[in-house]
């Protein structure tokens, strides 16, 4: 049986994975007239780049096995860390760089970097975790009732590893993951739209490989859950600030452009 405090951490962490990307993109679209096809672009990126290019070179570097185990954590930790950190910087700020330089040709302003981030962060946080936990409810409800067909014993094991605690950590997670994605969207519009910034691209790569740390850390021992989720809470606050800061600054310089142009039209 799975307890129902478990089921309802699986409803809380699907809620929020699912949920917090749509209500952001609903709640700003009006107030910053957001466009769609930038956030489905993101969304894209995320896909192409991670899920299957990244993934792709994990399978040769990292060559787990069968039970999604990598013996290279254990035989030399320092490179499985390093590897693991600059590979996700890499592929996805490389793939914010390629995106918005793309998508400059016909969607300007800092507007077209929240909307990208909402997807990319969004479609991340649906994918990994909001699915995940929709499925493994439908399964604790097939145990709990007794329907369906009987279940392998690695899926019941999988299940019984869940707690109220990991659970809701995890749908909290996800909420500085949106927070970071959109910051980093915001750093890398600004390294390929805006003249003499390109050194924010490597920039976001290297911050993007610093918030990946806590988590290899503790897949290899050094830290625990906890530590992990209050040092990208950290993290992720005082990249709030600077996403923030960016966008509000840029926000202001595309409306005084707006009034200069109209004020000369006007002439």
């Amino acid at each position: 049986m799975v307890s129902i405090t478990v089921m309802a951490g699986m409803v809380f962490a699907a809620v929020v994975a699912i949920g917090l990307p749509i209500a952001i993109y609903l709640v700003l679209r009006r107030r910053l007239e957001l466009k769609f096809i930038p956030t489905l672009v993101g969304a894209g990126v995320f896909i192409v780049m991670v899920l299957v290019l990244e993934h792709t070179l994990h399978t040769f570097v990292l060559q787990p096995a069968a039970d999604g185990s990598i013996a290279l954590i254990k035989t030399n930790p320092a490179f499985y860390a390093t590897y693991a950190v600059l590979a996700a910087g890499i592929f996805e700020e490389t793939g914010r760089f390629v995106a918005f330089k793309l998508l400059r040709k016909r969607y300007q302003g800092v507007r077209t970097a929240i909307s990208y981030g909402i997807g990319h962060g969004g479609i991340e946080a649906i994918l990994l975790v909001g699915l995940n936990m929709v499925a493994y409810l439908a399964l604790a409800v097939m145990i709990n009732t007794g329907s369906g067909p009987a279940l392998p014993p690695v899926v019941t094991d999988l299940l019984a590893q869940f707690d109220l605690s990991s659970l809701l950590l995890g749908g909290v997670e996800r909420v500085f993951a949106i927070v970071i994605q959109l910051t980093l969207s915001v750093l890398v519009w600004v390294a390929a739209t805006q003249q003499g910034k390109w050194w924010l691209y490597p920039v976001a790569i290297v911050v993007h490989a610093l918030i990946d740390v806590p988590a290899v850390l503790l897949q290899i021992g050094m830290l625990d859950i906890v530590s992990v989720e209050l040092i990208v809470a950290a993290l992720a606050a005082v990249l709030a600030v600077v996403g923030w800061r960016i966008v509000t600054a840029n926000l202001a310089a595309e409306k005084s452009t707006l009034a200069i142009m109209a004020a000369g039209r006007d002439r």
